[in-house]
């Protein structure tokens, strides 16, 4: 069997979706062997369905067993992060290669340095590039089979941390006026009582909770359009096509924005640098966004004309 690469990226949906073109990047660099994703089972395995990676080696986290220690000669790549930790998982399983970033802490060096003030999806494809792969932000596309759009809107209130929560009553004000226009709403995400809340006072159909990720991707991939902070169902509408509206806070969009389709794309951002995107209280950035600027987004995105991300 020929050696394989493993690629490491330890994250969630929107972390995976960004390292898409890095994959297929590595695909075309080593177009022979076998393409492993180090990363969680279910993600890893929708991402091997759709051809981007050949298996996947369930991780989850950084103080996981090495993922490479069963597989033999293989070459390893970091995609997870800059080092040390990510650089150490790889290397206690000997790869045959390291592509990762510069990292003395790891006594790794390599030419390609880390950059603090680049866009996700540029980062990782500038590692690949450097070694001979060809990537860019048009790779981010992804083609979910059997799926017709419809008009639906996707509302997704929720986030992993609460410094990318907007406001639980500026959701519900937004669903109120997009229901008055006459759309049908789905609630996504797996902060029930937050979709609960809304669903109390606007009629909508509640999908909250833990939807399997072919299923998730399958209902976005469908729909006329996603509203939400930047979390991973935002990234989701970028790589299928669906028209979307993120509200950043803490985080800029030059670092986390839709990366291509800019028409399809609104984000709207009042902040002045970045923050913490893991504080437990919501972004000063996002409180400054107006229910008015959210549905004046929305209603263009639904007529096509599309307003100037603010």
């Amino acid at each position: 069997m020929t050696a394989p690469v493993l690629a490491l990226r330890a994250l969630g949906l929107g972390d995976a979706l960004t390292a898409v073109p890095a994959l297929r990047g590595l695909r075309r660099l080593a177009p022979d062997r076998p393409l492993l994703l180090a990363g969680p089972a279910g993600l890893g395995g929708w991402l091997a369905e759709l051809g981007i990676v050949d298996d996947v080696v369930p991780v989850a986290g950084l103080s996981a067993q090495p993922p490479g220690r069963a597989l033999g000669s293989h070459v390893a790549v970091n995609l997870h992060g800059r080092g040390p930790d990510s650089h150490r998982l790889l290397q206690e399983s000997r790869p045959t290669d390291l592509l990762a970033f510069d990292c003395p802490a790891a006594s790794h060096h390599s030419r390609t340095r880390w950059r603090s003030d680049e866009h996700e999806v540029d980062r990782w494809c500038r590692l690949v590039n450097a070694a001979g792969g060809h990537c860019t932000a048009d790779d981010l596309r992804v083609s979910v089979p059997g799926v017709v759009r419809d008009d639906v809107v996707v509302l997704h209130p929720g986030a992993a941390a609460g410094a990318r929560r907007w406001p639980i009553d500026r959701w519900t004000a937004v669903a109120r006026e997009l229901r008055s226009d006459g759309a049908d709403l789905v609630l996504t995400g797996t902060e029930r009582e937050l979709c609960r809340a809304i669903a109390r006072q606007v009629p909508a159909n509640d999908a909250s909770g833990d939807l399997p990720i072919g299923e998730f991707a399958g209902l976005v991939a469908r729909a006329g359009l996603v509203l939400s902070t930047d979390t991973g169902i935002a990234h989701l509408a970028t790589a299928t096509g669906t028209r979307s509206v993120t509200l950043f806070g803490p985080t800029p969009p030059a670092f986390w924005g839709p990366a291509i389709d800019s028409d399809l794309h609104t984000v709207v951002h009042h902040g002045t640098g970045p923050g913490d995107p893991h504080a437990a209280r919501t972004d000063e950035a996002l409180l400054r966004i107006s229910v008015q600027e959210v549905l004046t987004a929305a209603r263009a995105q639904r007529a096509g004309t599309i307003p100037r991300s603010s």
